[in-house]
């Protein structure tokens, strides 16, 4: 007979993580709805250079992925491994590391994005220390994650596991390719691919972000956590073996459904759709999964909030899983993309799946980990009602404000023109929708204040067990396994399910990526295409410090009424020497590729300046600063000899010149501006100088012929 083992599972680790993910939670959708009511009212930007739109968009992005939904997969990962594996964690001291060393991630995003240090790549914008830090500590999570499983007592993976192991592969893998990069200074690299290259990349990246970081792991803490709450079995094991093999081999594939019409080639783009397409089948077994295991149990679902979040939380996510697909149909994406419709379909998940089911799991914690119940079922569930109303409030006005977006820009008159030729007339239309977006996220973080206050009371009202004491027999000697269900043998081994998942995940990765690297077809050369100069270069980073890309896309897509409005349709040939590329992903602004020489440089210096003066109702903020601070010249030199290590044709020895042509340049563009009744001193070293030659340089390498003769 096997001698059981007595052992102590690790509370503290949990609620430290749990503590994060609440601090976490308050601080990413305050700084949501400020940016939220910065669309509605400009003046809530402040006029300060910390504090705009395109510096706080960022930060409220990486603080609700990495911050709060970061925090809450930790959290619910280092609660169920243990006792799924019956075992304590394999270090404590790697926990302590993981834990602090995640948090100072955080801080460390929530100093750099509001200064303007920034890659501007979608959920990847933080710069080269920070990226080396983060895969720094997670690979200390690996480790003590799978130390864990090799010293465990139970010899079967459970389902949720081997999500965890599948997150912990392919965010490693999406990590390291998406952040190759040369070093420029401390806060400054550049991105070893460019233009479309970089564009599939990171979109790669960037859909899987959104795959195996707020869905995989968050997957297996519902196969762990809602049979817990419900306290039944989970409805299917065949089901679920299908939806984790179907769901990590499809989802590495979809990420070009996010550049439909661009320049991305059209066999990537089919690519992405297809796969897109075959992602329902996988998603929405899981979300059946998730609800049948809940049969029998609704009357407990009326009365307990834990399993109110968790069902609202797994409808949400077969919601986005189901129009995510459908968004990936080009005719579809036609109407929808560069729109509020991508916004209001982004938060459903996040708000809907991640919010929702971290909040059941941590009203389920909570108890547990202090040792009485919970302070107050009512207001519990009084969180849930403004949680669920808050997200109606804030995605039902966006959805409606992405239709109208899309119907405008597309109309047409009798005449043959487009209806609205202003572009700020699309914006002023959908204010009354961003106001309501504002309520429904006042509504939702009120809830979330809520919550917090009733953890607080749970946790003053009781005593952390820091330490669980449980026993198992020792894990038994592998034996006969003759007759057993094939997937049991895979789920004896931890390494084989590691490489495995390994494997499947780099498939769709190898197809799509390495093809675009290695045939120079895919990307043909357009002899006029120049890099940029020393003061563009310059103009360019300071484009991307601002945050510009969170509001004006550079991709004039082949559809009429772009041509009609922006210009000749943008070519792959053209973003060779863009890196990184700033396609964008919405346009609360016009489209910026065709803009070099549309207007002349006073427009530009008056339009930073005051945006109201150039354009009446604009609700883009002032950006004094850039009249007042000087171009940093400090690492032109470096970045030209970087870019030249990346085949950059930039002459042998420009490096040493290149600041005498950006002032060269500078002196230029400031002599136009004072022609232009502009007087500032010095004016020819101020960014506002860099920016708009950045800007006047856009599109204008190609004089496509249609263009031309519409001039004419």
């Amino acid at each position: 007979m096997t001698q059981s083992e007595t052992f102590y599972y690790d509370n503290k680790i949990v609620r430290d993580f749990g503590v994060a993910t609440a601090l976490w939670c308050v601080v990413a959708f305050t700084v949501g709805l400020i940016a939220a009511l910065q669309l509605v009212w400009p003046a809530a930007n402040l006029s300060l250079e910390y504090t705009t739109f395109g510096r706080l968009r960022p930060l409220h992005t990486n603080a609700a992925i990495f911050a709060f939904v970061g925090n809450g997969i930790f959290m619910g990962v280092y609660y169920s491994l243990q006792r799924l594996l019956k075992t304590r964690m394999y270090s404590d001291l790697l926990s302590k590391i993981h834990f602090w060393g995640w948090q100072l991630i955080i801080v460390a995003a929530a100093l750099t994005l509001p200064l303007g240090i920034t890659s501007s790549k979608e959920y990847a914008e933080l710069e080269w220390p920070i990226d080396i830090a983060i895969a720094l500590v997670w690979v200390v999570f690996g480790i003590n994650m799978f130390g864990t499983i090799l010293k465990r007592r139970e010899n079967h993976l459970y389902v949720a596991i081997w999500f965890y192991i599948a997150t912990w592969i392919t965010v490693t893998i999406l990590h390291i390719f998406n952040n190759l990069e040369i070093p420029v200074s401390a806060f400054k690299s550049i991105p070893v691919f460019a233009g479309v290259q970089d564009a599939l990349v990171q979109w790669w990246y960037g859909h899987n972000a959104v795959a195996f970081f707020l869905t995989t792991p968050y997957l297996g803490l519902m196969y762990y956590f809602l049979p817990k709450a419900a306290n039944r079995p989970v409805y299917s094991y065949k089901l679920s073996i299908i939806h984790f093999w179907a769901l990590i081999f499809i989802y590495i594939w979809a990420g070009p459904h996010h550049l439909l019409y661009t320049s991305l080639p059209g066999w990537a783009q089919a690519l992405g759709t297809v796969f897109s397409l075959m992602l329902i089948a996988p998603s929405w077994g899981g979300m059946l999964n998730g609800l049948l295991t809940l049969r029998g149990a609704w009357d407990k679902v009326r009365q307990d909030p834990v399993l109110k979040f968790m069902v609202v939380a797994i409808t949400a996510y077969g919601m986005a899983t189901l129009e995510g697909p459908l968004l990936s149909i080009k005719s579809v994406n036609a109407i929808s993309h560069y729109t509020d419709w991508t916004i209001a379909h982004v938060h459903v998940g996040t708000l809907g799946w991640n919010g929702m089911l971290t909040f059941g799991i941590l009203y389920w914690l909570w108890p547990r980990l202090y040792g009485n119940k919970l302070f107050s079922t009512k207001l519990a569930n009084l969180h849930f009602w403004l949680g669920t109303l808050g997200i109606i409030f804030y995605t039902v006005p966006i959805y409606w404000a992405g239709w109208t977006q899309s119907m405008m820009w597309k109309q047409f008159g009798a005449d043959g023109l487009l209806v609205y030729s202003n572009f700020l007339e699309t914006v002023t239309q959908i204010l009354p929708m961003y106001m309501l977006r504002v309520l429904g996220g006042t509504i939702y973080i009120t809830g979330a204040f809520v919550m917090v206050y009733n953890l607080i009371k749970t946790a003053r009202s009781g005593k952390l067990i820091a330490n669980v004491e449980a026993s198992a027999p020792a894990r038994a000697v592998a034996g006969s396994h003759k007759g057993e269900y094939w997937h049991k043998w895979i789920e004896r081994k931890p390494i084989t399910m590691l490489i495995a998942s390994a494997v499947v995940v780099a498939i769709g990765g190898l197809v799509e990526i390495f093809p675009m690297m290695l045939i120079d077809n895919n990307v043909p050369k357009i002899a006029s295409v120049k890099p940029y100069t020393p003061l563009e270069l310059e103009g360019r980073d300071i484009y991307i410090k601002e945050g510009c890309v969170g509001c004006h896309s550079q991709m004039v897509r082949p559809f009429r009424s772009e041509t009609e409005r922006y210009g000749e349709y943008s070519k792959s040939g053209e973003f060779i020497y863009d890196r990184p590329f700033l396609w964008g992903s919405k346009r609360t602004g016009p489209d910026l590729h065709r803009v070099g020489g549309k207007y002349p440089n006073s427009w530009h210096y008056n339009h930073m300046k005051d945006p109201e003066t150039m354009s009446p109702g604009s609700i883009m903020p002032p950006y004094p600063w850039l009249l007042k601070k000087e171009i940093n010249s400090d690492y032109t030199a470096a970045k030209i000899k970087v870019l030249q290590t990346l085949n950059t044709p930039y002459p042998n020895g420009y490096a040493d010149r290149a600041v005498a042509d950006l002032k060269l340049q500078a002196q230029g563009i400031a002599d136009d501006l004072r022609k232009n009744g502009v007087e500032v001193e010095g004016l020819e070293n101020k960014e506002i100088v860099a920016l708009i030659a950045y800007l006047q340089r856009l599109g204008t390498d190609i004089k496509p012929k249609a263009t031309v003769e519409r001039i004419q």
